[in-house]
């Protein structure tokens, strides 16, 4: 039996009864969830009515603004005064900070001093070891310090956890399935690697087509792979701007953007992010300046935003945005990093969202890391710029090209999500040797996936908030940050989440053997356990926490990454944990908005409804 036969079931995401065998339906269900109940499905698409729910940003009281600056500042001293005495009794502890034989120190006072001070109290939360898919749930690897953190060593020991921490969108992230059982077959026909650059003897078949394909996905002419994200972007400005060039870019644009921006030599100007009465301010104060000394007229002016912001979860306001760009005739370069694939009715980024042509923008920019399950990036627009691009982008010109089955991953995810339908010209964009179900190329499994995602996303962030967290961002976004504030409710947050016990009262815990999580239990760990008076199995969850010098220094967060690979039942259990773990550690600090604060059994109960709901009419008290 080959695998795409025991997943027979990914298009209505359910086991059938060829897939109820043991580990194989064991190791499905923890990369997918599967579910027979396909009643919790949203369609992702933008609504006028849910915008001033989504631009009203939640802030934190005083008080709590006032105690995160009061946490760093004892953090700070008592740091210094440390140092203070380390520097005069154990110098040789300092000496890779001092110039020594001519050599200056590589670290500066301040980078060392927040990465030994600060950073290393807590850093446990960050860079948890994993192993195996990290799909629907993930294998966390136990790990211990006996120096403070300074070094960590691996137990040994294993735990199965819940993963909300990847950003593994639309749930591809797997080792069985029609996907991958055509990767196996590209690996079969062309080996690991392409072995050249693109100009030289590295373009495949395979990279020709993938390109055409994404081009006709993103309803552009060409399309051009690059393979890695990063330099997707910070590759490509250089290419289309210089000196002489106006680049504005939002002043939380990805790091592969301002790298980017840096290395063209163009001048940048900064708006505050997605206000678009700063940006108009910008445009016009610099059009009217011109060049910086000669003011002469900029050469031409580049507008860099994201789709999907990946900490803030707020999605573009691209109707204003193209308003702008009519009156003041800009390019516009859109990073779709987070976006494509999970964004709009057939995962087509924020024009499908918006419902906007996407010709109306001038370069599309994104990655294959997040939805698609594969690395790289592309780059799409009119034919005659993805030629000049082509090449006068390092990245082109002297990277390798992508991997052969890098290559296949993105061409069989599009081919679901996209849905090719019976067009012949769609069709032969495929290689004749790959093949696929009916229903996969008619793209049904696509489209549960896509809805399965934007009801995630919608129920978690309208729950959340219901419990009276504060959460930024748009209620499509399957980005979710969870308001923080106190570093030392990093630390506590991210091991109580993984260690689900530890939020309860000590008389009310009970310990979880590791090997006694599997896949099977994470479906029903919420389920009440028949021997009277044991409390409910709870499954731990494998979170990211999010700080300084990634965001401000108060605005310390949680960031929760939906999937379509999880079930409601998987949101519940993330419901469940939050709601125990903000009440432990004082983390809600809102009124719960329209309606008040609900308990989890509400929401829990009312999932659909909430989904539904656009944030700002009253919601109707439900019935218990």
């Amino acid at each position: 039996m080959g695998r795409a036969e025991v997943y027979s079931a990914g298009t209505q995401l359910a086991p059938s009864a060829s897939a109820q065998n043991g580990q194989s339906s064991q190791l499905q269900h923890s990369e997918f969830g599967l579910s027979q109940d396909n009643e919790y499905s949203w369609t992702s698409q933008y609504d006028q009515s849910q915008l001033n729910a989504d631009t009203e940003e939640e802030s934190a009281s005083y008080l709590t603004v006032l105690s995160t600056y009061w946490s760093y500042i004892v953090l700070i001293l008592f740091s210094h005064v440390r140092d203070f005495i380390g520097r005069r009794f154990y110098p040789k502890d300092f000496e890779h900070l001092r110039e020594s034989n001519g050599y200056a120190a590589l670290n500066s006072d301040f980078d060392s001093f927040f990465t030994r001070r600060l950073k290393l109290r807590i850093d446990n939360c960050f860079e948890r070891p994993v192993t195996g898919v990290n799909g629907r749930t993930v294998m966390t690897l136990e790990r211990l310090s006996n120096d403070y953190n300074r070094n960590f060593y691996l137990t040994g020991r294993k735990r199965r956890a819940l993963n909300i921490s990847a950003y593994n969108y639309l749930g591809f992230a797997q080792s069985h399935g029609e996907c991958a059982d055509v990767v196996d077959e590209g690996l079969d026909l062309y080996g690991i690697s392409s072995g050249g650059t693109r100009l030289g003897s590295g373009l495949l078949d395979l990279q020709v087509q993938a390109e055409k394909l994404v081009a006709r996905f993103l309803r552009q002419e060409d399309a051009m792979l690059i393979s890695m994200g990063y330099a997707t972007n910070s590759t490509t400005i250089p290419a289309i701007a210089g000196p002489g060039t106006l680049i504005i870019s939002d002043e939380l644009n990805h790091t592969s953007l301002r790298a980017g921006v840096r290395m063209s030599g163009a001048s940048i100007r900064t708006f505050k992010h997605g206000n678009m009465e700063a940006l108009e301010a910008v445009l016009r104060e610099c059009i009217s300046q011109g060049q910086p000394r000669t003011h002469r007229p900029w050469k031409k002016i580049v507008l860099l935003v994201e789709g999907l912001y990946s900490m803030e979860g707020t999605i573009v306001d691209l109707p204003r945005v193209l308003d702008l760009k009519k009156r003041y005739k800009f390019y516009l370069y859109i990073d779709e990093a987070h976006s494509i694939g999970a964004l709009g009715p057939r995962g087509g980024g924020v024009c499908e969202y918006f419902g906007i042509d996407p010709n109306l923008v001038d370069l599309h920019m994104g990655t294959f890391t997040k939805s698609f399950g594969a690395v790289g990036g592309y780059i799409a627009g009119r034919k005659e710029l993805i030629d000049r691009i082509r090449i006068s982008n390092y990245s082109n010109v002297y990277g390798e090209t992508m991997a052969p089955p890098v290559l296949v991953q993105i061409m069989s995810t599009i081919t679901t999500i996209k849905g090719l339908g019976n067009d012949p010209n769609d069709r032969a964009l495929l290689p004749p040797w790959m093949h696929f179900s009916e229903s996969f190329l008619r793209g049904v499994e696509g489209q549960h996936r896509l809805e399965r995602l934007a009801f995630n996303a919608r129920y978690l962030n309208h729950g959340l908030r219901k419990l009276g967290f504060i959460i930024w961002g748009n209620r499509d976004s399957p980005v979710i940050p969870l308001l923080l504030f106190q570093p030392g409710k990093m630390m506590l947050f991210s091991e109580f989440m993984l260690h689900r016990e530890l939020a309860l009262p000590p008389s009310e815990r009970w310990q979880v053997e590791d090997d006694a999580w599997n896949c099977a239990s994470l479906e029903h760990a919420n389920v009440p356990p028949s021997k009277a008076g044991e409390p409910p199995r709870r499954p731990p969850i494998v979170v990211v926490v999010v700080a300084y010098p990634a965001t401000p220094l108060i605005s310390t967060r949680v960031r929760f990454c939906v999937s379509a690979a999880h079930t409601k039942q998987d949101i519940d259990d993330v419901l469940m944990a939050c709601d125990e773990i903000g009440d432990a550690i004082g983390l809600k600090y809102t009124d719960g908005g329209p309606g008040g604060r609900w308990s989890v059994e509400k929401i829990m109960s009312h999932a659909k409804e909430l989904a539904a709901w656009n944030g700002t009419d009253p919601f109707p008290e439900p019935q218990t």
